[in-house]
């Protein structure tokens, strides 16, 4: 418990001392979610391309393993519509939020809310037990080619758009 508070004063006193910029953007679409993890470059080239922000819901990044899951999750459960989350761009070294992310979809919680064999440091969710279940069944479309470049990411967002979703 002590632990907790101190990891949330140390998150506050960051957000004054090392601001971040650009969390999300939001898209046109309603049926593809983008995360870039920690990769802010990848995030604002997707965000500046009008092509793909026209076939995208959301596209935004991820730095925790708890609290940034916890809203994917929560967002996903929110979008009905929404049937493909697409995990590219390059994993934070210290929370590894990305593996957390791949390893909760794999994986899953147990009852207490842990993220079954994830690596991250405190890989607990608040979300229920049973909206985790609810998003990894109802998301079953979840790629997570770690794709680095945007070129790549658009010869697969050509692929997903022609093949998949029409």
């Amino acid at each position: 418990m002590v632990y907790k508070e101190i990891e949330n004063c140390i998150g506050e006193i960051c957000k004054y001392f090392i601001p971040i910029k650009h969390e999300y953007y939001l898209g046109n679409g309603s049926r593809i979610a983008v995360c870039t993890l920690s990769s802010i470059k990848l995030l604002i080239e997707i965000s500046n391309d009008t092509k793909l922000m026209n076939k995208v819901a959301i596209v935004g990044r991820l730095l925790s393993e708890n609290k940034g899951i916890d809203k994917i999750i929560k967002y996903c459960l929110t979008n009905s519509e929404l049937a493909h989350l697409i995990v590219c761009g390059k994993d934070g070294r210290g929370h590894r939020a990305g593996h957390s992310l791949i390893t909760l979809y794999n994986k899953g919680i147990t009852k207490e809310g842990k993220i079954i064999r994830s690596k991250s440091p405190y890989p607990h969710l608040v979300s229920s037990y049973e909206e985790v279940q609810t998003f990894r069944r109802d998301k079953s479309e979840f790629y997570k080619g770690l794709f680095r470049e945007i070129s790549l990411i658009i010869h697969f967002f050509s692929f997903l758009v022609y093949f998949v979703l029409f």
